[in-house]
């Protein structure tokens, strides 16, 4: 056996499925990155975060707050990657996520935990509160 073909054995194969699924990753980043998107979602949570508290209690006011958030977040997300990727979609993806949870970066699946794990939504807002917090009480006065 020469060379090249000892080489050819060693490339690692992946199915079509898994560079779909990584082509999808790769362009969550880009849309989770992008200004529009952290504009879209600060001003969602600046618009509840007081509501959250940070107590073993939920609030009954926060299932409606979680489901305006997966209601926007989910819509904006899926209609980006249709623009990307024709014909995306997002139910067979999220399908899919369970199986390479390990493969993706930890701010893309924490990102998309809140969408349907409600304790890391408020996790969410609680962080995002305590630093509105300690900003509004380090300004000068």
């Amino acid at each position: 056996m020469d060379a090249l073909e000892e080489e050819s054995f060693a490339l690692p194969f992946s199915s079509a499925s898994d560079a779909e699924f990584d082509a999808v990753v790769g362009y969550l980043e880009d849309i989770i990155m992008d200004d529009e998107f952290q504009l879209l979602q600060r001003n969602f949570m600046d618009k509840y975060y007081q509501e959250f508290e940070d107590t073993e209690e939920n609030k009954l006011t926060y299932t409606p707050i979680f489901n305006e958030y997966i209601s926007l977040v989910e819509k904006y997300i899926e209609e980006q990657l249709l623009e990307r990727i024709p014909g995306f979609n997002m139910a067979a993806f999220t399908a899919t996520l369970q199986h390479h949870k390990d493969e993706m970066a930890g701010d893309i699946f924490d990102m998309l935990l809140t969408f349907t794990d409600f304790l890391a939504f408020k996790e969410m807002f609680l962080e995002y509160r305590a630093v509105s917090h300690s900003c509004l009480f380090s300004k000068p006065h």
